[in-house]
This record gives C-alpha cells, structure tokens and sequence, in this order.
C-alpha cells in the first residue's frame, strides 16, 4: 500500500490500546509501519533499476528482525536524552517490549503490501520470488477513511494539529478527484465519509478532554471514561479496517476460480496466473489478466454484473520468444524490467533500419495507465546476425 495507508496502520494500531503498554510505544509503531519504504529512495535513480530491487530486502522476512534493531536505539536515545530530561520522573521506555512492537509494525507493513497486486517478495533475502494478493487496489480510500479516521479522532485534540489534519485530508482528495481511475460513485462516498468524521470529532470536542483536572470541573472518573470511549471507538475502526481486508482477500481466490473456468468453457486454455487486480474504491470491481500459451486475454470482473466476467476483445501476445525481443532483452534496462514484471510482453515497431522494442507488462494494459517499461533500440543488421 502506500506510505500513508502504512503511516495510518501504525498510529491507529497505537489509538486502539498499543500505545499504553510502553512510553513511545506509539513512535515504534508508526516508524515501524513505514521503515521497509526507506527502498523508496532507489526511485532518486535508474527507474528500471528501482524497478528490480523495490519490495526487496527491506520487504523480506529477514526485515521483520533487522529493521526494528535500527528503530529501537534512536527511540531509546530519544527517552534518555531527552524525554527523561525534560521530566525526569516519568516511567522510562521498554526497549524489549519497543522491539517487539516495531516488528509487529515491520510485518503488517509486509502483509499490507501482499494485498495489491504490485507484489512483495516476502522470502528475501533467502528468495526473491513475488507474492502478490490481488485484493485492494495500491491506494484505497477506505483504508484511509477507516486507519486514517481512527488517527484523526485520536491525535487531534489541539488546535493545530486540527489544521494539519484539515490540510491532509484535502491533500488525500486530491487524486480521489483528479484520478480517472475513481468513478464518481467513490468520490461521493468518499465526501460523505470525511463528513462522518468531521461529526464525530465535532462530538467528541464537546466532551471533556483526555487529562483534564478537577479544576477544570471535570473528574477523574469522566476523562478516564472519556479515554475508554475514544479507544473503543479506534478499535472498531481497526476492526472494520481489518475485516474489510479479508473480504477482499478471501473473495479474490472464487473470482479467479470463475474466471478460469469461463475461459475453459469458451476453449481458452488459462494457466493458472489469473490475476483480478482491483479497481480504486471499488473493492467489488476488477481488471482480469489471464494468461495463455500464446500471451494474455483480458477482461472485467464485478461481483454484481451479469454476467459476473466480461471478456475483452483485444488479447496480447506476448512475442518474448522472437530473436528481436530476445535480443532485446540483454539491455539492462530491460533485465531490470523483466526482473519485476509479472505478465511481461513485448510490443516490436520496425522504422526502416532500426527495430524498436517496446517492454510492458499487462496488468498495465487496457488504458490502465501506470507502469511502462523501457523501449530497446536495435539495428537491424545486427538481428540478421542472430537469426537461425
């Protein structure tokens, strides 16, 4: 998912009750949420190169235990240097329980980046093979309204922290709007959600705040009651946010069972990669790939249409066993491509002497947008040589 959806996942996993058990225990959870993206900074280079080493070793298994131990001294130099200092009686930080709650961190960031279908190689740096759970789409406005909503309510009881949530919120509905992706249905529910937290916030401001005293003419009683609501109300976010994610992971796998056995029944023959990848803010809808011996058909799924798989009529072949695309294929660029595609497939335009060969792979396909690969430049003598 995207750093944002990590960032909410840690702070609202902190909001439902995590953040009691040790002081900072928030900070390791957020740092811990967004720790395996620091492989983002490989996007500053070679984008093909990124392409072949993003959602790598900072996403593997060996990840879980590695990163926490570079997250737990600067929190723990944090408490001693400066926390402590400024009240040097308050309760001092876990370190043991600090590592425990980074890595849980660690690893719903993994599990969260295996529900997409971009993938995550979750066995680095023992094997590089890609995973991929084809649930919600890399960006969902649902898991910023649930996580991002259980943050909301809970860290933003001064002024301009307000603010800052006020301008990321509008900052968050910008590509909800701009995007052509996003059907208009979204966008209006997307409104109507940031409503419903604008509500609930406005309520919860009428009602004493979290550690007010008795002068205040508020009790002990009434704040601590007050701090039981407000946790309350961030678990069931969690919950919803959780049980979300499950539906659309579990109702992934009879998608792709009907969709193979469609494409049985009209003779072609899919392998068993059929991928549903999901649509923005639609967790019902979906863009089918399937392949086949020959390339990849493709399609459109929705739960609730009749019929449920629609098949398009422009189907792909994937030309990588032709001497130009094989020859192609040793540029670096296209390794590094290569390395990261999933449904790979190659588009050959021949202008006079030069052959160019363009790289892309499908679940990009159908004016989807997104990621392109790199396009080889190749002289046509130089393929006469190669030939059989």
């Amino acid at each position: 998912m995207d750093p944002i959806a990590h960032a909410f996942s840690g702070s609202a996993a902190a909001a439902a009750g995590l953040r009691r058990i040790t002081p900072l225990a928030t900070a390791a959870l957020v740092l811990g949420a967004v720790a395996p993206d620091i492989d983002g900074l490989l996007m500053f280079g070679d984008e093909f190169t990124a392409l072949a080493h993003r959602r790598g070793l900072t996403h593997g298994i060996a990840a879980v235990f590695v990163l926490p131990l570079f997250i737990v001294p600067l929190l723990m130099a944090w408490d001693y240097r400066v926390r402590r200092v400024r009240d040097p009686v308050a309760r001092p930080a876990r370190p043991l329980v600090l590592y425990g709650l980074a890595a849980a961190a660690v690893a719903l960031h993994l599990a969260f980046d295996w529900i997409n279908n971009y993938g995550v190689r979750l066995l680095m740096p023992f094997d590089g093979r890609w995973f991929y759970g084809d649930a919600l789409f890399v960006i969902d406005p649902w898991l910023w309204l649930l996580l991002g909503g259980v943050s909301f309510v809970a860290w933003s009881a001064r002024r301009a922290a307000l603010a800052a949530w006020a301008v990321l919120w509008l900052l968050l509905s910008w590509p909800v709007f701009t995007s052509e992706l996003v059907g208009a249905s979204v966008r209006a529910l997307w409104v109507i959600g940031l409503i419903g937290l604008v509500v609930i916030r406005w309520r919860l401001g009428r009602q004493p705040a979290v550690g007010a005293s008795d002068t205040d003419g508020v009790s002990s009683g009434q704040a601590a009651r007050l701090a039981r609501w407000r946790e309350g109300l961030a678990r069931a976010g969690v919950v919803l946010a959780a049980a979300y994610v499950l539906l659309a992971v579990a109702a992934n796998g009879p998608a792709r069972r009907e969709v193979a056995a469609t494409l049985a029944s009209e003779g072609i023959g899919a392998s068993a990669q059929v991928m549903i990848a999901p649509v923005p803010g639609r967790p019902l809808a979906g863009f089918v790939v399937a392949e086949t011996d020959a390339g990849y058909v493709l399609g459109d799924w929705h739960w609730r249409g009749q019929p449920r798989f629609t098949l398009r009529e422009n189907a792909l072949p994937a030309q990588l066993d032709r001497t130009e695309v094989a020859a192609a294929a040793q540029a670096r660029p296209a390794r590094d491509f290569l390395a990261w595609s999933r449904f790979p497939y190659a588009e050959v335009e021949v202008d006079g002497e030069v052959v160019l060969v363009h790289f892309r792979d499908a679940r990009y396909a159908g004016g989807r947008g997104g990621i392109r690969g790199p396009s080889v430049r190749l002289a046509r003598d130089s393929l006469a040589e190669l030939a059989p």
